[in-house]
């Protein structure tokens, strides 16, 4: 799903046969304007977002942007004004919130966590925990907060995690057949390959064909006798039960990636507002 999509299955799901409300109170000549103003202080994210999306409902809008996606902004600055037609602004306006709020919160709390990285190699990856279908602007939000992102969806990587292993019997036969499938249908894809222990870390050193090792649920001296043994062979990943808490500890031990989770979906929104003036 692209960015349009994603905006006009929105709009469908939310004006439905008419915004009644609008329609039934505001005369349909009525030119009007509001402005979207900044109630508590964080990252701000969603306004490429939110310039699509007037554009999608009528571009025949005037949007003039104030703040750009990543300004540090606080309660009282004014992100962005819109003017045109008003029950095309009401229309609007839930929408353009819902994405910019969530993806300001989402925003704010990835650049906390890229700010506790300084100094060291470590770069925060993002993961699929996102809300299905919002994804795309989930995505963009962590971004926008400095992390990097991770694969986009199943299309796009090859990670091998633990059910896989499972299924598939053990890593050796999940990465050989993982090569295989891809020289079969002539995909280019990165292989990643999550580890639980010290004995599948030597696994994957054995069998190679990876490019990226995931270290999961490893204490933050563990990962760094992981990393030890890696030894620069491959790309190495942190995951599991990491937060803000403990965060610093694990960029410490020489990790190239820690992903979470959290950056997604333990997320407060950030309180926006679109006023009329």
């Amino acid at each position: 799903m692209n960015l349009h999509e994603f905006i006009q299955l929105a709009l469908a799901e939310d004006v439905g046969d008419g915004d009644h409300t609008s329609l039934s109170t505001i005369p349909a000549d009525a030119q009007k304007r509001a402005r979207l103003l900044v109630k508590e202080a964080g990252i701000l994210a969603g306004v490429e977002v939110a310039k699509a999306i007037f554009a999608e409902v009528d571009p025949t809008f005037v949007v003039d942007v104030l703040m750009q996606d990543g300004a540090s902004i606080k309660p009282g600055d004014i992100v962005l004004t819109v003017s045109g037609n008003a029950r095309n602004i009401l229309t609007a306006e839930r929408l353009v919130l819902n994405c910019m709020q969530r993806m300001s919160g989402i925003a704010t709390h990835t650049r906390e966590l890229v700010n506790l990285l300084e100094g060291t190699r470590a770069k925060l990856l993002d993961t699929r925990k996102t809300t299905p279908n919002f994804r795309i602007c989930e995505k963009m939000a962590t971004k926008i907060g400095g992390a990097v992102n991770h694969r986009f969806g199943l299309y796009d990587m090859i990670l091998i995690k633990d059910n896989h292993v499972d299924y598939a019997g053990s890593i050796e036969a999940a990465i050989t057949q993982a090569v295989t499938y891809l020289k079969n249908t002539g995909r280019s894809l990165r292989i990643e390959v999550e580890t639980r222990n010290r004995a599948e870390v030597e696994e994957v050193l054995r069998v190679g064909q990876v490019d990226v090792i995931l270290l999961d649920n490893f204490t933050p001296e563990g990962i760094r006798e992981m990393v030890r043994l890696i030894d620069g062979r491959y790309i190495t990943e942190a995951s599991g039960g990491i937060d803000e808490t403990n965060l610093r500890a694990y960029a410490e031990t020489g990790v190239d990636f820690i992903s979470s989770g959290a950056l997604t979906h333990q997320i407060k929104s950030l309180d926006l507002s679109l006023k009329a003036y």
